[in-house]
Order: C-alpha cells, then structure tokens, then sequence
C-alpha cells in the first residue's frame, strides 16, 4: 500500500508527508531485509566456511581477497555466488581484467547478484547509457548503483521515466543513478513530490516559466541529492531567509545558485552563521545579505571553519575592509590562501596593498593569472610613447 500527499500551494501536509516517509522507510527496510535473507553478514547463525569455488574464481581474476576477508568477509562465507557470471558480463561490456578486479574489490558484493539481476541491469541502465565503454566506466566509479537489489529495480525503471518526462537529457540521468542511486530506490512519488515543490517555489519566487526546466535541470544535475531531502526543507529555509530580509528576486537568486546549497541548510545553522559574520565584519544588515548574495558559501560555514578563515586572510595582511569587498576569497582554505599568497608576492605582488581578487578562481584560474603576472613582470610592456634614453 503506498501513500501519496498531495503538495497544495504554499502549504504542506505535514501529517501525511511524515506517514509517507515512514512507510517508505519501512518499505526500503523490507525490500532490504529481502535481498540479504540469505547474503547477511557472519553471525553465529551464519555459515562459517569459505566458498572456495568463489575464493578460487577470485583469485584466477586476480582479486585481491585479503582485502575482501579484511573489509567483508561475508560475502565469501555465502553458498551462492556468481563471480565467473560476473567477469563474464563485465568483460562483455569491455572491462580489461586490472578493471574487473578493481571493481569485485571494491564492491565484492557484485558477486552475489544473480545473472539475471544483472543482465535486467545492463538492459535498463543501456536505456540511458550512450554505450558499454561509459557503463563500465560507471560501473568502476559506482559499482553498488549498477549491482542492487532486485526489489530496486522497478522503481529504478519508474523513476527513469519521471525524469525522462522532465526532459532530462540521458547524460544528467545516468549521472544521478550513479552518483544518487538513492534517488532510483525509492519509490517514484518522493521524487514527484518533491520535484513538484521545487517548481512550485521557484515560481512562487518569480521565476519565468519558459526557464524552469533549464533552471531544475541544473539543479538536479549539480546537486542530484537534493531529491533526498523533505519537501518542507525548502520551505523552511525560504521563510527564514525572508524573516532575514532577503527579497523575492533575491531568494531567487540565491535558490537558482547551481549547487542547491538552501536544501542542505536549516534556519538554525543559517542563524549562527550570519550572526557570527555580520559580529566579525562589523556590517549592517543590508551588508550582509549584500555579501551573501555576492558568496552564498557565508550561508554554509560554521563558525569555526569562518573563524580560521577569517584568521588566516587577517595573519596575512588583508583588512576586513577588503575581505568585504571580496567575500568569496572565504571559499579558499587557509592553506591556499597562503600559498597563493607567497606565489604572488614572489612575482612582486602584495595583496596588502593590492586587491584580493588576485586570490581568487579555480586553481586552473589562479595559475592562468599568477603565470601572467610572472610574464609582465619579466618582460614588461613596452611603452611607445616613453622617451628615449641617450647613451650619456
């Protein structure tokens, strides 16, 4: 029996979201239950002797099986194992022998699903998988999202429906079954859910309807984890970052930044934080929601982590004045921040007299531009207009 909750317009069913997460819960805690009736670890019940055909298969590939008994040695300990059924679909797909090892290592549980779990697998993630080559290249990275339980499976093929019809490329899909299979497990309706609120509030915000798909895209696509959160997270957070001050247009803004960052906050850890950097930076309000739009990251810090870096811009030279000015130099670590530091004063720059932006950017970015600095300080413009020395 499922229970669905219907989102109504700025308002939440708070009673039945909490029943529909329960009985998901329980539903996935069954569907696991299930799968390792008989593949569960080593308990005094529990078989006590080795495989030895599975031992030896793993061996033939090379695997390494003191790292396996060390991390799980249940799964050598189970009568039914599929390790040359395995190899054989893996090396099917592609897979050189060094990558078959590598992944029964890492996720020796692969040899415990059955052949046919894994050929319905390889059917359904072809579905969205451009070709064999990028399957096991996502098979290497993310073994557990392609070996699963069986039970997973249908509402792995319901939930690839429901993105398919948000018009998500194949490309973002497979992204998130690899990197959020949790988003594919469950069933369907959480993630209908809560698509439905993202959409809701980013219309209710002002947002152009002709850019939400583009705008949920990017969303989901940077941030495929936001889909595990409740609804009425993201409303939470949005009402407090209103009672802060924040604009419509603003909170817009600040709910279109690509990695999803007011999902995975909560009006209590927003609170500490803007409090301790508006104390540290002596700035109005105004200020700063000014420099939280301008470095949403002042949102995700403790305080802690805001103290260290505060301290380490501070040791070095820079002033409060210029760190308002470039708050985003706060991403940077205290490590970076000095080694980017000694680089440019070593081509003659000096960020206490300079600007902080120099600091800035990937660290692609920053060498791009410090090597630039090295050029124009070893050969410098030349000025046509500069008068020309005599030889006296």
């Amino acid at each position: 029996m499922q229970y669905r909750c219907e989102v109504r317009p700025a308002v939440f069913c708070d009673r039945a979201a909490m029943l529909r997460s329960v009985t998901m819960s329980l539903c996935l805690h069954c569907q696991w239950t299930r799968y390792h009736a008989s593949h569960r670890p080593f308990s005094a019940q529990g078989p006590t002797v080795e495989n030895q055909v599975a031992v030896e298969a793993l061996n033939d590939l090379s695997v390494d099986i003191q790292k396996i008994r060390r991390l799980k040695g249940w799964v050598l300990r189970q009568s039914s194992a599929y390790v040359s059924e395995t190899a054989s679909l893996l090396r099917d797909m592609g897979a050189k022998g060094p990558v078959i090892a590598r992944i029964l290592e890492l996720h020796p549980e692969a040899i415990l699903c059955s052949p046919e779990l894994q050929q319905a697998q390889r059917k359904l993630w072809k579905s969205v998988c451009p070709g064999d080559a990028d399957l096991v290249g996502i098979i290497e990275r993310f073994p557990a999202s392609f070996f699963t339980s069986p039970c997973h499976h249908a509402n792995q093929r319901a939930n690839i429906d429901f993105f398919q019809s948000l018009q998500l490329n194949k490309r973002i899909v497979t992204k998130l079954m690899a990197s959020a299979p949790q988003s594919f497990s469950g069933p369907v309706e959480q993630n209908e859910e809560m698509v439905r609120t993202l959409q809701q509030a980013y219309l209710e915000l002002g947002g152009d309807a002709t850019n939400m798909q583009i705008w949920l895209q990017k969303l989901i696509s940077q941030n495929p984890f936001v889909l595990l959160k409740p609804p009425k997270v993201l409303r939470d957070n949005l009402l407090f970052l209103r009672d802060q001050g924040f604009t419509t247009a603003e909170l817009l803004r600040l709910l279109s930044k690509l990695k999803g960052f007011v999902i995975e906050l909560s009006p209590d850890s927003m609170h500490k934080t803007l409090a301790y950097s508006q104390e540290t930076l002596g700035c109005s309000e105004v200020e700063l929601r000014d420099l939280v739009l301008n470095c949403p990251a002042l949102l995700y810090y403790p305080e802690a982590v805001l103290a260290e870096r505060f301290n380490g811009l501070l040791s070095a030279g820079a002033t409060m004045a210029q760190i308002i000015e470039t708050p985003t130099v706060l991403e940077l670590t205290p490590q970076i921040v000095s080694y980017r530091i000694q680089r440019l004063r070593s081509y003659g720059y000096d960020v206490r007299t300079g600007s902080l932006m120099a600091l800035n950017g990937t660290k692609k970015d920053f060498e791009i531009s410090s090597d630039k600095l090295h050029l124009r300080r070893e050969r410098p413009l030349f000025n046509p207009v500069a008068p020309i020395r005599g030889d006296s």
